[in-house]
C-alpha cells in the first residue's frame, strides 16, 4: 500500500517515485484535487476509484475509504492511494496510515508538493524571503473540520494566528475569506498587510487577485474568485505582481474535451494545457493488437503503414516472431502522416513516402509514379477502401494485414458529463465520433460547444450522426487540430467560458 502525494495540480509535479508507482498500481483510490493527467501513466487493466469529497455535493465517507484500501491491499493488490498535495498536510494521509498499520498492511509514504508551497510559487509568492519573512504557518480553514485543530469552535486560533511572526498560507478557505480577514484584524493583525488569493493553482485555471487584508475579500470576489482556493497574508504577498512568471496562456478559462484513445490522448491534452486549456479526458476508443502474423516483407514493393497503431502493432508481431526493423530492409516503406512517419522513425526506420496530407487520398497520389507490383498495407481491421482499391485499379497485388482494431471504450459518467459542457470537444477520427456519441446518447452536447474535426473524413461521420464540425483542421493531425483551436479561440475572446 502507498500513500503518494499527487502534488497541486500539475502532474508535471509528480515526483519520479510516483510516478512509477502510479504504472505499476493494480488499485488507485485518487481524490478531486489530482490533477487529470496524473492517471495517464496508470494501467490499462487498473481498477480506478474516486473516493474524493465534492464541496457542497456527494463525499464519499473517509471510514469508506480506508476500508476499500485495506481489503484491497488484503487482496493481495498492489494498492497506490493518490491524494492531492502532500498526503500528510491535510490530507488525512496520518489517519488512513494508522488504519493500515491496524489492519497489518504494510505501506510506504511518498511525499508530495503542498498546495501552499507549489501553488504560491506558480503566483509568484515565496512563502519565506530575507527581510520580508523567516517563518510560514500552514492553516486549515475549515471550523470544525477533521482536519482543524481541537475543540470544534475553537479554532482557528485567531489570536496565535494574528500575532504569527510571519507568513499566513489558509487551505480550504474559498467560502471564508471575508471572515478569516476580519477575524485576523479584529485580533491585532494590520488590515494593510499584503494579501493575496490564488485559485486553481498550477492547473491551466489558476488565477491570482492581490490586495490587502482588508480588501481581499472583496477582490475576490469581484473576480468571481472559487475553489481550489488559497489565501496568503503576509508581506510575501506583495512580491506576486514582481516574480510572476507565467506566460500568457491562449486557451486559460477554456475547457476542451479529448476522445482519443488514452494511450494517444496524452500528447494532444500536454499541448492544450501547456497552452492553458483544462483538458477533459473522455477517450471514446480503445486499441487491440490482433494475433495476426506478418509475412515475410521483402517480397513486396511497398510496405504501407496507415497510423501511429498500425507502426506499434507492426513491430509487435514481428518481435512475437523473433524479428525487428531488419524485416523492412530493401522494401519501400509509405506512410500516412507526419504522425505515423514519427513513430516509425523511433523503431529505427525512416519513412520513404511521407504524403503532404495525412489522409489515404494522398498517400495515392504520392504513389502515382513509383512501379507497384506487390504491396502490403498494415492498418486497422475496419478501414475506408481508398487506398487498397486504388492500387489495384493500377494493377498491383494487394495484401491486407489487419494488425490491430479499435473499439468502444466506456467513459466514466463524471467524465462524459464534463465532455458534453466543455467549450470545445475535439474528434480526431470517425470511430471516436461514433464511439463517443453513442455512450452518451440519448445525451448530446451543448448548444454552445464548439466541435473540433482533424478533418474531412470525421467531419463527415459527425454530419451522418446530425452534427457539424465548427472548425476543421487544415493540416489533418495532431498540429493541425491544435492550431485550428486556436484560430477558433483567438476569434472569439471574450465569449463565454467554463
Amino acid at each position: 500500500m502507498y500513500l503518494v502525494g499527487a502534488g497541486p495540480g500539475d502532474p508535471g509535479l509528480l515526483t519520479a517515485r510516483g510516478l512509477a508507482l502510479i504504472a505499476a498500481a493494480d488499485v488507485i483510490l485518487y481524490d478531486r484535487l489530482v490533477g487529470e493527467g496524473a492517471l495517464d501513466g496508470a494501467r490499462a487493466d487498473a481498477e480506478l476509484l474516486f473516493v474524493g469529497k465534492q464541496g457542497g455535493g456527494d463525499a464519499v465517507p473517509q471510514e469508506l475509504t480506508e476500508q476499500l484500501m485495506v481489503a484491497r491491499a488484503l487482496d493481495g493488490k498492489t494498492v497506490v492511494r493518490l491524494k492531492g498535495g502532500d498526503p500528510f498536510v491535510f490530507g488525512r494521509g496520518g489517519e488512513e496510515a494508522l488504519a493500515l498499520r491496524a489492519a497489518g498492511v504494510e505501506f510506504e509514504v511518498v511525499p508530495g508538493v503542498t498546495a501552499g508551497v507549489g501553488a504560491l510559487a506558480y503566483a509568484g509568492i515565496p512563502v519565506t524571503h530575507r527581510g520580508l519573512s523567516s517563518a510560514v504557518a500552514f492553516v486549515t480553514a475549515q471550523s470544525g473540520s477533521e482536519d482543524a485543530g481541537p475543540g470544534s469552535g475553537s479554532w482557528p486560533d485567531w489570536p496565535a494566528l494574528a500575532v504569527f511572526p510571519g507568513t499566513l498560507v489558509f487551505y480550504m478557505g474559498a467560502a471564508r475569506l471575508a471572515e478569516i480577514a476580519s477575524s485576523l484584524i479584529a485580533h491585532g493583525r494590520a488590515q494593510d498587510e499584503p494579501a493575496a488569493v490564488v485559485q486553481a493553482g498550477t492547473l491551466p485555471a489558476q488565477r491570482t487577485v492581490t490586495g490587502t487584508l482588508a480588501t481581499i475579500s472583496r477582490e475576490a470576489e469581484r473576480a468571481e474568485m472559487g475553489a481550489p482556493l488559497l489565501l496568503v497574508a503576509g508581506a510575501v504577498a506583495s512580491l506576486a505582481g514582481e516574480l510572476s512568471w507565467l506566460p500568457p496562456r491562449p486557451l486559460a478559462g477554456r475547457t476542451v474535451a479529448v476522445t482519443r484513445a488514452r494511450a494517444q490522448a496524452s500528447a494532444l491534452a500536454s499541448r492544450l494545457e501547456l497552452l492553458g486549456a483544462h483538458v477533459v479526458q473522455a477517450p471514446a476508443i480503445a486499441t487491440r493488437v490482433l494475433e495476426a502474423d506478418v509475412p515475410e516483407l521483402t517480397p513486396y514493393d511497398v510496405v504501407c503503414l496507415t497510423s501511429p497503431n498500425a507502426v506499434s502493432a507492426l513491430f509487435e508481431r514481428l518481435a512475437a516472431s523473433g524479428r525487428d526493423a531488419r524485416a523492412l530492409a530493401g522494401t519501400l516503406v509509405a506512410v500516412i502522416g507526419a504522425g505515423t512517419a514519427a513513430a516509425l522513425a523511433e523503431r529505427g526506420v525512416l519513412a520513404d513516402v511521407v504524403p503532404e496530407r495525412p489522409i489515404a487520398e494522398s498517400l495515392v497520389e504520392a504513389l502515382a509514379e513509383v512501379p507497384i507490383a506487390r504491396v502490403l498495407i498494415a492498418r486497422a481491421s475496419r478501414a475506408r477502401e481508398v487506398l487498397p482499391d486504388a492500387l489495384r485499379a493500377r494493377g498491383a497485388e494487394v495484401d491486407v494485414l489487419a494488425l490491430y482494431e479499435t473499439l468502444p471504450e466506456p467513459i466514466a459518467e463524471r467524465e462524459l458529463a464534463r465532455a458534453l459542457s466543455a467549450d470545445y470537444v475535439t474528434f480526431t477520427s470517425s470511430s471516436t465520433v461514433a464511439s463517443f456519441l453513442d455512450a452518451a446518447a440519448p445525451r448530446t452536447l451543448s448548444r454552445t460547444t464548439r466541435i473540433v474535426s482533424i478533418g474531412p473524413a470525421t467531419s463527415a461521420t459527425l454530419a451522418e450522426r446530425g452534427l457539424q464540425a465548427h472548425v476543421e483542421a487544415v493540416r489533418h493531425d495532431i498540429d493541425g487540430v491544435v492550431d485550428a483551436l486556436l484560430a477558433d479561440a483567438a476569434s472569439r475572446d471574450g465569449g463565454p467560458r467554463r
